[in-house]
């Protein structure tokens, strides 16, 4: 399996196996990445690797701390008027700022036991959701289904990780690249398209040291940010 794993360490991020080849169109596609339009027919000219823009193992530890990130702002969800934004077809990336600081919330969640932490800045947006789903009453099944089922799953990844969670380490996520797909309008009973991807793995090191995983089922992108929409299954 040929994953990316974005590890926590004096506020820097490694990739578990380094390729050039992967580091350079990182470079380019940084460069000149710029805002797109929403399309409902295609995806977007990209390359089918989870997380391209991962750094190399000499990324600066001098990158500006997670905490000062303002999640209400990546992405922004509303225009000046209030007026819900709309997609766009950038791919996301583990490593940007915002994804990190929603990691580090939702290890915290599970860590207190207490969804409530990481529930709005880290689970996909309402807002996003009833433009997504053609489905009826979406904003209705975002709470009362999908919302529940995240605040389950964090209470139950608490109880796994064992009787002293305070003692435990967040490492990092590994993401599988081969997972990482585009899903087209009209298919999963969306209007929109969006890129997910399955089956991530939460690192960390229990109380006794031992180095363990967490599945992250669904991560979906919104306006070029992943965000959580199953954390452990999909029901």
């Amino acid at each position: 399996m040929r994953a990316l794993c974005l590890l926590f360490g004096c506020l820097a991020f490694a990739a578990c196996a380094p390729n050039p080849a992967v580091e350079q169109q990182s470079s380019h596609a940084e460069t000149s990445a710029r805002p797109t339009k929403p399309t409902a027919s295609a995806p977007p000219a990209a390359s089918a690797q989870a997380a391209s823009a991962a750094p190399a193992p000499s990324a600066s530890a001098s990158a500006a701390p997670s905490a000062a990130v303002d999640l209400s702002k990546h992405p922004a969800l509303r225009d000046e008027a209030g007026n819900p934004l709309g997609q766009l077809e950038d791919k996301p990336t583990v490593d940007s700022p915002a994804f990190r600081a929603r990691l580090e919330l939702l290890w915290k969640a599970i860590v207190a036991g207490d969804p409530e932490i990481a529930d709005l800045p880290v689970f996909f947006p309402v807002e996003a959701y009833e433009q997504v789903k053609d489905i009826k009453s979406p904003a209705a099944d975002h709470k009362s289904r999908l919302r529940k089922a995240f605040a389950r799953d964090v209470r139950e990844y608490h109880k796994e990780i064992g009787p002293n969670p305070e003692a435990a380490k967040l490492l990092g996520i590994e993401v599988d690249e081969k997972r990482l797909k585009w899903m087209k309008p009209g298919s999963e009973g969306n209007k929109l398209g969006y890129w997910r991807v399955t089956r991530s793995k939460i690192r960390y090191a229990n109380a006794s040291g031992e180095d363990k995983t967490l599945e992250l089922t669904s991560l979906i992108s919104w306006r070029g940010e992943w965000f959580v929409v199953h954390l452990h299954g999909f029901k």
